[in-house]
């Protein structure tokens, strides 16, 4: 008798227990999602490539090698009004990536989403930090010093067109009226993103990276930024404009 009262508290406590769990709560379910971002250029949104000349609209000629930007400090809101914000979102997009590049958000509670929104660079907090990991260790070759920060957008190549016959931007700058650092809002245009256990729905962005030659900057007068000031809070606002929401998948 003994024995099976002892066997009926043990199932008791487990029953409870199992209840208990805030797993099966619904509250405390989370999924992942994808950012996608595909690059294109000019007007009509043509497939962009690293090492391959192209024209800008404004007729001057340019081939990249490199372009790269760092997202963070992401946040997704709700159908509800109410935003998630993730801890310690720090990412390198890379365009050498393809056909799209992409970033992985992990650990998003459950539920309905209509907008993103996020930083183009990285924020003056971390700037000051020193040096650091993950997206943000100096090995990227993303970091000045710990005087000037981060690179938030790097963008290099050639071009005919440059009175060096190259284009060299390192777009950063966190502090003071020409600060590089840019936030940029992508509402789903009616869409909702559904993030829920066991899937994992994207986000499809465009990136025109002709728009770094947009409101009438010119290659052949603006080729070389290595440092914050002007230029660089110029083309980190041309830059932004260019990344537009595409569609989601669910």
């Amino acid at each position: 008798m003994k024995k099976l009262l002892s066997i009926a508290i043990v199932l008791l406590a487990f029953s409870c227990s199992k209840d208990d769990n805030p797993s099966d709560n619904p509250a405390d379910l989370k999924g992942a999602l994808e950012i996608k971002f595909e690059h294109v250029w000019g007007q009509n949104a043509a497939p962009f490539a690293l090492n391959q000349e192209m024209t800008h609209p404004s007729g001057q000629k340019m081939t990249f090698t490199t372009l790269k930007y760092y997202i963070s400090n992401i946040k997704l809101k709700k159908a509800d009004g109410t935003d998630w914000i993730q801890p310690e979102s720090y990412y390198i997009v890379d365009a050498a990536q393809t056909p799209e590049a992409k970033i992985t958000i992990p650990d998003v509670p459950a539920g309905d989403y209509v907008e993103v929104s996020f930083l183009i660079g990285v924020d003056s907090l971390r700037n000051t930090s020193g040096a650091q990991v993950g997206a943000l260790s100096p090995e990227h070759g993303m970091f000045w010093s710990w005087n000037t920060g981060y690179i938030f957008i790097k963008a290099e190549g050639s071009s005919p067109d440059s009175p060096t016959g190259t284009f060299t931007y390192h777009i950063g700058g966190f502090q003071g009226e020409h600060n590089a650092i840019r936030s940029r809002t992508i509402n789903f245009n009616g869409a909702v993103l559904m993030v829920k256990p066991n899937a994992k729905p994207s986000i499809h962005l465009m990136v025109n990276a002709g728009r770094f030659w947009h409101g009438g900057v010119q290659l052949s007068q603006v080729n070389r930024v290595h440092m914050p000031g002007a230029n660089a809070s110029m083309l980190a606002t041309n830059f932004v404009g260019g990344i537009s929401f595409d569609h989601l998948h669910n």
